[in-house]
C-alpha cells in the first residue's frame, strides 16, 4: 500500500478554546504604577503551538500565566522571535475597534519567515485578538470610559528544545495585552515645549543595514540598540535618530518612523519626507503607511490654514536636515508609531549642534496634529472608515 502524507494543520482561529480565569487581576488606574510598568497584562492571554509535524495546533485563550519553555529553546540562543505591537480603542460609539489588524498579521508572518520561524493566514491574527478582547474587553476598557486603550502584543517564539544551528521545529505564538500609558497625557514641565529630542546616532553605531533584518520587526533588532537608546536618556534625550552610511542617512527615530516638513530647496514646495523602504533599513510602520496614505489623499489641497505638501519617501541626510534648518526651511518634525502615535519633535542635536525644530517653523506648523487627529478619529469610531476593525460579540462579566 502507498504511503498516506500527513496534513500540517493551518491556524484556525475559529476552533479556539476558552479557559476562564476564576480569579481576575487588579485593573490599574491611568498614570498607576501598575499602568507605568508597561506589564501589567489583562486578565487572559492567548496561545498557540506549532509542531514541524502536525502544523499548529487548537488556540486556546487562557488565564494569564508565565510560560514554560526549557533553557534550550532557541528563541533563547538563536534569536528565532518575532512580535507586533498594536492597540485595541474603544470607541466613542462604546465599540471595541483595532486599527488596520491585517497590516500587522501580514507583518507578523513576514518577520516570522525572516527569523525562519513558521507562518499562517495573516487573517487569522485579528480573529484571535478579537476572541481575547471580547472576553477581555468590557472590563479593561469599559464601555462607559471611551477613548481608552489596550497595547497588544503578539509574539512568535522558537520554543522547541534543540540546541545546534537549525531551524526551530516547535514554536508558540502568543498574545497578551498590556494597560499603556496614553504618551499624548504625559505632562509637560512648566517651561518647556511638548515634544521628543532626539540625539543623532554615533557613525559607529548602526541600527539596521542594508541586506540585514531592520525592516522586520525581530527581537534582535532592538537589543543591540538599547545601550546607545540608555545613553541618549542619560544625556537628557528621549530617543536615539539613527542615522546610516558614510553620508549619514536619517532613518529611524528609537522604535518609531521618522517625518519632516520642509521647503524644498529647489522648487519652494512644501513636502512630507520620509526614508524609503526599498534599501530595508527601516521599519515598514503601520502608522507610517497610514500617515503618507493621508497625506496624499487629503493634504494635496489646503487643509484650513495648512497648504499643500507634497508627500515624499527619499532618502535623506542629516546634513539635509541642518542645512534647511540654518535656511528656515523646516517648518515641523514628528515621529509615527504604535507605542509613540504621532509625536512631535522638538529638537534634534547632531554633534555640538542643537536644531529646535519647534520654533523652526511654527507660523506654518499643525501638519502632525491634523494627522493626529484624523486617525484618533478613524480609531475611535469618530469616521467610518475602512481602516477599522470592529470587534463585536463582547462577553460581559
Amino acid at each position: 500500500m502507498g504511503s498516506i502524507a500527513q496534513t500540517v494543520r493551518e491556524l484556525d482561529a475559529s476552533t479556539v478554546k476558552v479557559t476562564r480565569s476564576t480569579n481576575l487581576r487588579l485593573v490599574p488606574e491611568p498614570g498607576s504604577p501598575e499602568e507605568l510598568s508597561h506589564s501589567h497584562c489583562t486578565d487572559h492571554m492567548v496561545t498557540v503551538r506549532w509542531t514541524v509535524n502536525n502544523g499548529w495546533e487548537t488556540p486556546e485563550i487562557k488565564p494569564y500565566e508565565n510560560l514554560s519553555i526549557p533553557p534550550t529553546a532557541g528563541c533563547l540562543h538563536y534569536a528565532t522571535e518575532c512580535f507586533e505591537g498594536m492597540k485595541v480603542y474603544r470607541g466613542y460609539d462604546g465599540k471595541l475597534r483595532l486599527f488596520r489588524p491585517d497590516c500587522n498579521g501580514e507583518r507578523l508572518v513576514m518577520s516570522a519567515q525572516r527569523t525562519s520561524l513558521p507562518t499562517f493566514r495573516f487573517e487569522e491574527l485579528k480573529v484571535l485578538i478579537a476572541k481575547l478582547m471580547q472576553i477581555d474587553g468590557p472590563r479593561w476598557l469599559p464601555k462607559d470610559q471611551p477613548g481608552r486603550f489596550l497595547y497588544l502584543r503578539p509574539t512568535l517564539i522558537g520554543s522547541g528544545p534543540h540546541l545546534g544551528v537549525q531551524t526551530p521545529k516547535e514554536a508558540l505564538l502568543f498574545i497578551i495585552a498590556v494597560p499603556w500609558p496614553d504618551p499624548s497625557k504625559k505632562p509637560v514641565e512648566p517651561g518647556t515645549k511638548p515634544g521628543l529630542k532626539l540625539l543623532a546616532s554615533h557613525p559607529e553605531t548602526i541600527r539596521a543595514w542594508p541586506g540585514g533584518f531592520g525592516y522586520a520587526k525581530l527581537g534582535a533588532n532592538y537589543g543591540p540598540s538599547l545601550s546607545a537608546h540608555g545613553q541618549a536618556q542619560a544625556l537628557g534625550f528621549d530617543q536615539v535618530l539613527w542615522l546610516f552610511g558614510e553620508d549619514r542617512q536619517v532613518t529611524e527615530a528609537g522604535a518609531s518612523n521618522f517625518f519632516i516638513v520642509w521647503e524644498n530647496k529647489d522648487t519652494g514646495r512644501l513636502e512630507l519626507v520620509t526614508a524609503p523602504l526599498e534599501n530595508q533599513l527601516i521599519l515598514a510602520g503601520v502608522t507610517r503607511r497610514s500617515v503618507l496614505e493621508l497625506a496624499r489623499s487629503r493634504l494635496a489641497k489646503p487643509v484650513g490654514s495648512l497648504a499643500p505638501v507634497d508627500v515624499v519617501e527619499k532618502a535623506l541626510t542629516i546634513g539635509d536636515v541642518e542645512l534647511a534648518w540654518k535656511e528656515g526651511r523646516i517648518v515641523e518634525a514628528f515621529v509615527s508609531g504604535t507605542a509613540y502615535f504621532i509625536t512631535p519633535v522638538k529638537l534634534v542635536r547632531n554633534g555640538d549642534l542643537d536644531m529646535d525644530m519647534v520654533d523652526a517653523g511654527v507660523e506654518r506648523a499643525g501638519y502632525a496634529a491634523q494627522i493626529r487627529s484624523w486617525l484618533d478619529a478613524i480609531m475611535y469610531g469618530k469616521e467610518n472608515h475602512e481602516w477599522s476593525y470592529v470587534i463585536e460579540g463582547e462577553v460581559e462579566n
